[in-house]
């Protein structure tokens, strides 16, 4: 293989010019107050970004964990210099005087209740991705933006790697050719916390944690960070770590949404310690493109563990494979050898936190690089092929009506019920 630094030089019949990005600091002059619901790690790893950016002071933070609360309330201040107010009620920090933006990461089955208090109080709004649980409240969410007309940012942070900007630029130079398949794999071996069902910490309401999802009994393995392979509360590795190279794969091809999807797997490996499928295919259908993912959350994954995560499109003229920070194309001209570009991007979080306070202190939604509706689109794709898994059946979606056509049992996974007394966005 010819393997060659991209910074030092880039080929494959022309040059790439590279220049480093910089982060415009926001004027501290008048800062942004911020608060931030859901101070575990990404909803910190989100506002620790805000703060590198500048221009911002985070006022409040509202957690339901009272250690995650005081060790981040800690954390901010020695950051910033002032002690944001610590609050358990996320509506009580919406009411918050002079709050003008929230951060949201929390679990994705608590996004849409925050996201649509928070547009009705017309605040800029940070939420992490998956934009919501279920299809039915990614559309709720929309109509709950719309109507306040405020700047809202979605949490799809490969959207400002260079790698995958690099791929972009490749495939539309037409070096690639013509793109028909593509596929995408994070293949992985979890590490799975204690599955025994116990009493919840003293610092965790674990009531409230599981709030409008289905209340299981608590075990290590699904609370906190553990949640991601749960069923009733993450939806499983494609849902979470999935729908990134998903949403790239959008970007870079320019997608719409798929019109068909079929889904196979199973639960094998780790049966009993998890509730979604650690060996699936997903296949995804648009009207000249088919997008495969898959994943084993066991093995070794690929012979080269360099592919184990990213994205290959298959060109009539070469593959390419991008990842968060690496390019790799194979031409099919006879003899070619394998070229191989690290293009590293260090504060991916820093440039998409940073879009979404420009647009802010610009009142500009032109700023944002993922709206709503388009996050949607991402989202719902990934939900609408664990629909295809979870029912065994081949899904027909229309994309003007938002619909599952002509699957009852389909479409009746769009909306999950909530529990107890939580009312379902409309």
């Amino acid at each position: 293989m010819n393997r060659r630094s991209f910074l030092e030089k880039a080929s494959m019949g022309s040059a790439i010019a590279f220049t480093p990005f910089s982060i415009p600091y926001i004027s501290a002059e008048t800062k942004l107050k911020v608060g931030l619901i859901g101070a575990g790690w990404y909803g910190m790893v989100d506002t620790e970004a805000a703060l590198t950016v500048g221009g911002v002071e985070v006022i409040g933070v509202c957690d339901i964990d009272s250690e995650h609360l005081s060790e981040s309330i800690d954390k901010l201040e020695k950051i910033q210099g002032s002690r944001p107010k610590a609050f358990k009620d996320y509506q009580e920090l919406l009411e918050q005087k002079d709050l003008q933006a929230v951060i949201i990461g929390t679990m994705p089955h608590w996004h849409a209740l925050h996201f649509i208090a928070a547009c009705e109080k017309g605040l800029a709004i940070y939420c992490e991705k998956p934009l919501s649980y279920d299809v039915a409240e990614g559309l709720a969410m929309i109509r709950a933006a719309k109507k306040a007309g405020n700047i809202v940012q979605i949490g799809f942070q490969r959207r400002q790697s260079e790698a995958f900007k690099r791929v972009k630029d490749f495939i539309a130079s037409g070096k690639a050719g013509d793109i028909k398949q593509i596929q995408a794999q994070i293949h992985y071996n979890p590490v799975i916390e204690d599955t025994t069902i116990q009493a919840p910490p003293a610092s965790l309401d674990w009531e409230t944690w599981c709030g409008p999802a289905p209340k299981l009994d608590y075990q290590p393995s699904i609370g906190h960070k553990s949640w991601r392979l749960e069923k009733e509360y993450g939806n499983g590795h494609m849902v979470d770590w999935g729908i990134h190279h998903i949403d790239i794969i959008r970007v870079i091809l320019d997608l719409d949404m798929p019109h068909t999807f079929r889904s196979h797997g199973g639960l094998f490996k780790l049966k009993g310690k998890i509730t979604t499928p650690d060996t699936l295919d997903a296949h995804m259908y648009f009207d000249k493109h088919t997008l495969k993912w898959q994943h084993r959350l066991w093995g070794t994954g690929e012979l080269n563990k360099k592919f184990n995560n990213g994205i290959f499109f298959y060109g009539d003229k070469a593959t390419v494979f991008g990842s968060d920070n690496k390019m790799i194309v194979m031409s099919n001209a006879k003899d070619a050898e394998m070229e191989e570009f690290d293009i590293t991007t260090p504060d991916i979080g820093a440039r998409h936190m940073g879009e979404f306070l420009r647009a802010v202190k610009a009142n500009d939604p032109k700023l944002i690089g993922c709206p709503i509706e388009d996050a949607f689109r991402s989202t719902a794709m990934v939900q609408l092929a664990t629909i295809a898994y979870n029912t065994k059946s081949e899904i027909n979606w229309d994309l003007k009506k938002h619909q599952i056509i002509g699957n009852k049992t389909a479409s009746a996974q769009l909306a999950r019920p909530y529990r107890g007394g939580y009312k379902r966005p409309v």
